[in-house]
């Protein structure tokens, strides 16, 4: 194994092209540095070519600064593994659905407000997506709307989200035939929650694919401003409705039969989380709870 502390002259010297100024930015003699790269060179062969006022690297000394890379980052990352118990430093990441994620993002960033230390790493993605981030290591915490039963997740409730019938909030709908004369708003999962929904609101009716659809988006964020224009009607979950910036331009027409969904959050169930994912939890998961009771 190479002596770290040559590596780093290694690299200080390919920095400053100088020896000079390598030993006065790494606090060493310019006989100590021409050491360092000695000791290198009797291991690895020429890896420098050395001219009166240029030092050039040779392919054998680019691969060593490759390579010098590699190991700062393995570093970093192995002292980012190591901070895990420090709750108000390092990053944190959370892969989630877009209609709770709309709600979640203020209070994560009002979170990392308040430990500025925090570096919070949100992705919306769907629940298959979800999944394979948080098995594959690269998002510590996901939110799924389908409980998973892979042993390798530990897996817990972590909100309720009803489903909700979105109108403009000058329309009055009291029948099915208020919902063909507005038309239908679509989006990616508009289809099936409608069907999910409106099939108990208005059992007998002919179903989401007999309406006209007066608008598609696949952004979340943008679904209910074509509702809020008085261009018609969707079918969206609860907090997607809440992150909404004019809720006094919608409305919600409640049924007797809801459809409420459970948001579970997962993590990798071998090793514990980290404190900052336990911060995380700690701090958000009443205000969703506290939330839903609200709205």
């Amino acid at each position: 194994m190479l002596n770290p502390q040559w590596l780093r002259t290694f690299t200080t010297l390919a920095e400053q092209g100088n020896f000079t100024r390598s030993a006065e930015r790494l606090n060493l003699t310019q006989a100590a540095v021409s050491q360092h790269v000695q000791r290198l060179e009797e291991r690895l062969g020429p890896l420098l070519i050395r001219r009166p006022r240029q030092l050039e690297l040779t392919p054998a000394g680019r691969a060593l600064l490759e390579y010098c890379a590699e190991v700062n980052a393995a570093d970093q990352r192995l002292q980012q593994r190591l901070s895990e118990r420090d709750a108000e430093c390092g990053e944190i990441g959370l892969i989630c659905p877009g209609s709770i994620g709309l709600a979640l993002y203020p209070l994560l960033l009002e979170l990392q407000h308040t430990h500025p230390g925090l570096s919070i790493r949100q992705r919306f993605a769907p629940d298959r997506e979800v999944l394979d981030a948080v098995l594959d290591n690269r998002f510590e915490l996901g939110l799924v709307t389908l409980k998973p039963d892979d042993p390798r997740l530990s897996v817990s409730r972590f909100a309720e989200e009803p489903l909700e019938l979105v109108v403009p909030a000058s329309e009055s709908v009291q029948c099915w035939a208020d919902l063909e004369r507005l038309g239908f708003i679509d989006h990616p999962d508009g289809q099936a929650m409608a069907g999910r929904l409106l099939s108990r609101y208005y059992p007998g009716a002919p179903g989401v694919c007999s309406l006209p659809c007066h608008g598609f988006t696949n952004q979340i964020s943008l679904i209910l401003e074509p509702v809020a224009r008085g261009l018609g009607f969707t079918v969206l979950p609860r907090y997607a409705r809440m992150a909404f910036s004019r809720p006094e331009s919608i409305k919600v027409i409640e049924g007797e039969r809801p459809v409420v969904d459970t948001l579970w959050l997962l993590h990798r169930a071998e090793w514990p989380l980290s404190a900052r994912a336990d911060l995380i939890i700690q701090r958000v998961k009443p205000q969703f709870w506290s939330a839903g009771r609200q709205c």
